[in-house]
């Protein structure tokens, strides 16, 4: 684990200038990967030891944490985040008295998966931060309930160590653990405030589930595909056009900027594994005046494989959701979709399961990790 420098400030808590003055977001380079805490995953915070200020639900809300300097409630100061009480001593009282000396918060991941990195916000917590966090991670089937992880058999492993950290800033952990985990242990020592987790990884499906399902989309998130790489993410990531379900609004998909020259945008993708595909659905959701013109999906088998266009160059509706049945089923490990000039889709899906190499490789990684 490697700690990623943060940038902090001394503004006034709750001064009337602009609230962002002295917060500042680094590109770490692990922000590639998914969010595995996404809500849209199914993620969740199913307890916390004290939430006497500010819910612990607040965690997970997408977007940056809002401050409001008149907003004051019968308990205090209500603040966009999580926030326990000042600690006087043991946790008497607390639902589960198992920690005397931090308050913490257990994380069910909306997708299992290979932690690689954590950013842990503090935005607008300014003398009410934690003076450190750590994180563990485990790796627990099922739907466990809080008092099954609180278990004194549940192994958790270390992810972040107890760490300082500072207030009005994101805090980033690369994480280098090799183990697939489904729920988190958040520490803050030994109280305080965090605005937003964010938890970057590659997922891990279970692949006893994608045999039970058969045919499924095998580019999907949710399912282990994955953004390799892609031409433009002025407005809108990538990675939204494999979210589950359709979108819900304009900036739920992906959205270029103009194009003033001759070329044209494209996403590439990694799929679960390799992966016999039978149908394809590209949807423009919510992209009316922006969407793309026409699109084209290509596949190849392997990293020096070759493109080879399973969708040809096709004319697209705003704001719908277009089907396609392929003549004959097409086998690759990548995709590429290549939108024409420039605009944007808000999902991709590719229809299939994996051949017998591919299901065999899920097999293999899914022991690994566990």
């Amino acid at each position: 684990m490697t700690a990623i420098p943060t940038f902090t400030g001394d503004a006034h808590p709750y001064s009337g200038g602009d609230p962002y003055a002295d917060y500042r977001t680094a590109d770490f380079p692990f922000t590639q990967y998914a969010n595995l805490a996404d809500r849209q995953l199914g993620a969740g915070v199913v307890a916390a030891n004290d939430e006497f200020f500010a819910e612990r639900e607040n965690l997970l809300v997408p977007g940056r944490a809002e401050f409001d300097p008149e907003h004051f409630g019968h308990k205090g100061k209500i603040m966009d985040g999580w926030e326990t009480r000042r600690r006087r001593g043991a946790s008497a009282g607390h639902p589960w008295p198992t920690a005397e000396d931090h308050d913490w918060a257990l994380v069910r991941l909306g997708a299992p998966g290979v932690v690689r990195g954590i950013v842990v916000d503090t935005a607008h917590f300014r003398g009410n931060y934690p003076q450190a966090v750590s994180v563990e991670g485990t790796s627990f089937p099922g739907s466990p309930s809080p008092d099954d992880l609180l278990a004194d058999d549940v192994k958790w492993t270390p992810l972040v160590p107890r760490t300082p950290v500072g207030g009005h800033a994101a805090n980033g952990f690369t994480v280098s653990v090799e183990q697939r985990v489904t729920h988190l242990r958040v520490n803050q020592h030994p109280d305080g405030g965090i605005a937003r987790l964010r938890v970057y990884g590659e997922v891990v499906p279970d692949p006893r589930w994608l045999a039970a399902l058969g045919t499924f989309d095998v580019v999907a998130l949710e399912h282990g595909g994955q953004v390799e790489d892609a031409s433009d993410r002025f407005y809108s990531p990538a990675t939204n056009t494999i979210q589950p379900g359709r979108s819900r609004k304009m900036d739920d998909g992906w959205e270029t900027r103009r194009r003033r020259d001759q070329g044209n945008d494209w996403i590439s993708y990694r799929l679960t594994a390799q992966s016999q595909i039978r149908s394809l659905e590209i949807d423009t959701a919510y992209l009316k005046g922006n969407s793309a013109g026409w699109a084209s999906v290509s596949v190849k088998d392997g990293e020096d494989g070759e493109w080879r266009e399973i969708l040809p160059r096709t004319r697209l509706q705003p704001d719908t959701n277009h089907r396609f049945v392929l003549a004959s089923p097409a086998v690759g490990t990548h995709a590429r979709v290549d939108i024409f000039p420039d605009g944007g889709i808000s999902r991709l899906r590719l229809f299939g399961s994996p051949t017998e190499a591919g299901a065999a490789r899920l097999t293999t990684r899914h022991r690994e990790l566990s």
